[in-house]
């Protein structure tokens, strides 16, 4: 099948815990030399403590990714590459936000929001948001199977509070097109025609607003 043509600049693959947003990414930027941004959460010290004790530790390991992903940001957006035609990244700024809503107690959540809206201006809206819908046994089992020894003891009702907080931002997004595309147990890292369609659809032209899309495998 050739190449599809995406006719976007910045796009963000977003989804939960272990839904395939960093493989669909490594594909994506391969087959299309573009600029690749790939959160750094291996990096992050407070994380293993974090699904430890998640009271105590959970400002401190939101503060540290969104620190970490502003920089990661920046880097990009402030030297561009101006040779290549795509910046695709398996995060979006606003994953700070959403994880944050989650996990913080109210005053930690206010202080939060206070530093994300001074920082997030500084990035442009994606051009197209993909967001990854996988139910929550498939991405458990996922992470089980990936065996960061950090995540074992991630519950489904941790992935459910997150799948709750990005279809609460999701649907309210009406400036820039957002693709929910509902994957089941498709395999699109060891299927190449389920790789395709995936393309196929990122490649359509949307209106700003949701759109969501059930793939069928």
């Amino acid at each position: 099948m050739s190449q599809a043509t995406i006719p976007y600049k910045y796009i963000c693959i977003e989804g939960n815990i272990g839904s395939g947003k960093t493989s669909l990414v490594e594909k994506l930027s391969f087959e299309y030399s573009s600029t690749k941004i790939l959160e750094q959460f291996q990096d992050n010290p407070f994380l293993p403590l974090f699904y430890q004790n998640p009271e105590r530790y959970a400002f401190t390991v939101e503060l540290f990714f969104l620190t970490e992903r502003f920089k990661q940001l920046q880097n990009t957006f402030v030297t561009p590459d101006l040779f290549v035609q795509h910046i695709i990244s398996d995060f979006s700024f606003v994953k700070s936000l959403l994880f944050a809503r989650k996990n913080l107690e109210d005053e930690e959540y206010r202080l939060f929001q206070m530093l994300y809206s001074v920082l997030s201006k500084s990035f442009p809206n994606p051009d197209l948001l993909v967001y990854l819908h996988r139910n929550s046994e498939y991405v458990l089992k996922n992470i089980k199977q990936r065996s960061r020894s950090y995540e074992q003891d991630i519950q489904i009702e941790y992935l459910l509070k997150i799948q709750d907080s990005y279809f609460e931002y999701l649907r309210n997004i009406t400036s820039f097109p957002v693709l929910i595309l509902d994957l089941k147990n498709m395999d699109f890292v060891g299927d190449i025609n389920n790789y395709e369609t995936l393309k196929f659809l990122i490649s359509k032209k949307y209106l700003p607003g949701v759109h969501r899309i059930t793939v069928s495998t």
